[in-house]
């Protein structure tokens, strides 16, 4: 006998439980990629296919119409560029701010941090409808309504982040700080040169899940937004629907191409998003 054990063969119950287990993962998956799917093959079809009972899954006439009429019938590049600019600029902000916040109470001890961290994420379950109204009067009072500002500050740093941050960042022996600050580097630049490239995995998966959040913001965009100027993708998705009708094929070719940057980031950012979730929180 070796000295590695011999694998024990599988048995007939076995391999029935691993095939029953992969068709219901199989099943699992197609269930949530099929409306994607729907949607992509339905932004090729006109809008008689895609009302018709019993639905096509392919296109029998395949059009490019759709595409066409987005752009054409109000300025759906404007919204696009603006939900671009405001899904980065608001990511960028959240890295930053969240992994400063994370760092601070994750490494330093000062009078009423717990409390203070307790607080910050006790904020995380008050609904964000309460928050909407005073949030927009100090908007409104700082003459950010319909602009830019009014957009993205409010969204420049959020408590799951700093939680997020802090959660990993504990995980990083604090061995490193001391050899730092021996070397003469200052409290910033331990925090910028040392801690944030060891944060890679932790980063990539708060990038992914900010940039997603405020890519499909609907309701604020909606309140602080009064012209097309400044409006985002949401918002300009939902004029698709009338009063009395609904332009189907406009409204999925507009999902198809609005979809596009999320799953970029996301296949991008694949590998460190699930590296990110698997070390986040082992210690705390």
């Amino acid at each position: 006998m070796s000295i590695r054990e011999r694998k024990k063969p599988t048995t007939a119950s076995e391999m029935l439980i691993r095939a029953l287990l992969y068709i219901f993962l199989t099943a699992g998956a197609f269930a949530m990629v099929a409306p994607l799917i729907w949607m992509i093959l339905s932004a090729f079809k006109t809008q008689a296919e895609i009302t018709r009972i019993p639905p096509t899954w392919i296109p029998e006439n395949f059009t490019w119409a759709n595409f066409q009429r987005i752009f054409t019938v109000m300025p759906f590049g404007r919204f696009y560029l603006n939900s671009v600019f405001v899904a980065v600029v608001v990511t960028l902000s959240t890295l930053f701010f969240c992994s400063l916040g994370g760092y601070v109470f994750a490494k330093y001890q000062f009078p009423g941090r717990d409390f203070i961290f307790l607080a910050l994420l006790s904020t995380m379950m008050i609904p964000f409808v309460v928050r909407m109204i005073p949030l927009y009067i100090i908007i409104y009072k700082f003459g950010w309504v319909d602009t830019y500002m009014g957009l993205i500050s409010p969204a420049l740093m959020s408590a799951f982040g700093i939680f997020l941050m802090r959660q990993f960042m504990q995980s990083i022996p604090s061995e490193l700080m001391d050899a730092a600050r021996i070397d003469g580097c200052s409290e910033f630049a331990i925090f910028w040169r040392i801690m944030l490239p060891l944060c890679g995995p932790v980063l990539a998966s708060l990038g992914i899940f900010s940039f997603m959040w405020n890519w499909d913001s609907f309701l604020w965009p909606l309140v602080v937004t009064n012209s097309l100027r400044v409006r985002t993708l949401p918002v300009g998705l939902a004029s698709f629907t009338g009063q009395y009708s609904t332009d189907y094929g406009a409204t999925m070719a507009a999902a198809f191409i609005s979809v596009l940057p999320v799953l970029i980031v996301f296949f991008a950012m694949q590998r460190h998003f699930i590296e990110g979730i698997t070390l986040t929180g082992l210690k705390g």
